[in-house]
């Protein structure tokens, strides 16, 4: 039996997965079940180490999370990764016996760290900055972290306060899991896979987003044979919360797409 909690909710008959991005868990996506509770069938899942899981047993690994799943979340599902979730996302898809229908990512990349042939990610030494001070205060780096997220964006103060109230509601993450998330984001690059995704996708970016340029975004979308682009433009890293309506309205369109 799987340790890691699922929150299920929602009135409507198409099940749908939200998976949360580091430092955070299930309950950051209020703003989304609300508008959404409808029309889904709603699986929100809180990564090992975060939130209802923050004593899971499992590593903070896509392939590892996806496997704890499979017969808990129904085939078919339409698959919404924020940030680093987007990876378990796109993990997801690659497993048979989950098998989404469709996936979309919100604010997520192939590849979260600039190399000399991507540019297109966080500065080495910015991500490393953060890195070295998770081990000496891991409050204040998240929340560094937080305020990074909302920088740029319309409703900024707002969702800050959000994101604040949410962070430790279901109890501090993990630090040995947020240093392992890390390590996921440093490591991961899946440029070269994108292209056998062959499912509808939406890749949805924030144009003020100062974590995922929404240049790496359009990127992806452009090399996946079934993906469309969406560019919020008053939105930043974590556009879900104040743009909910507009991130619904594009989730419900693609639910009713066909392969």
């Amino acid at each position: 039996m799987s340790d890691l909690a699922i929150e299920t909710t929602g009135t409507g008959m198409q099940p749908l997965v939200l998976i949360h991005g580091w430092a955070m868990h299930g309950g950051i996506f209020a703003p989304l079940v609300r508008v959404l509770s409808d029309d889904f069938s709603l699986h929100v899942v809180d990564l090992p180490g975060h939130g209802h899981s923050r004593d899971s047993a499992l590593p903070l690994d896509p392939a590892a999370v996806c496997r704890a799943l499979r017969g808990r979340i129904p085939p078919g599902a339409l698959w919404v990764g924020w940030s680093m979730g987007g990876l378990f996302a796109l993990e997801a898809a690659r497993d048979a016996m989950l098998a989404p229908r469709a996936l979309s990512l919100l604010s997520s990349t192939p590849r979260f760290v600039q190399a000399p042939d991507w540019p297109l990610g966080m500065p080495v030494a910015q991500f490393d900055a953060f890195e070295q001070a998770l081990g000496t205060d891991y409050r204040a780096t998240v929340e560094r972290f937080l305020a990074l997220e909302v920088l740029g964006d319309a409703q900024a103060q707002a969702d800050l306060r959000a994101l604040r109230h949410a962070v430790f509601a279901r109890g501090a993450p993990d630090p040995a899991k947020l240093r392992e998330g890390l390590g996921l984001l440093a490591r991961t690059d899946l440029r070269d896979a994108l292209p056998a995704f062959a499912l509808p996708t939406l890749w949805v970016a924030g144009r003020r987003d100062r974590v995922v340029p929404p240049e790496a975004q359009r990127r992806a979308a452009q090399v996946m044979p079934q993906a469309r682009y969406l560019e919020l433009p008053h939105a930043a890293h974590a556009g879900f919360i104040g743009h909910a309506d507009t991130i619904a309205a594009a989730l419900r369109e693609l639910a009713d797409r066909r392969p």
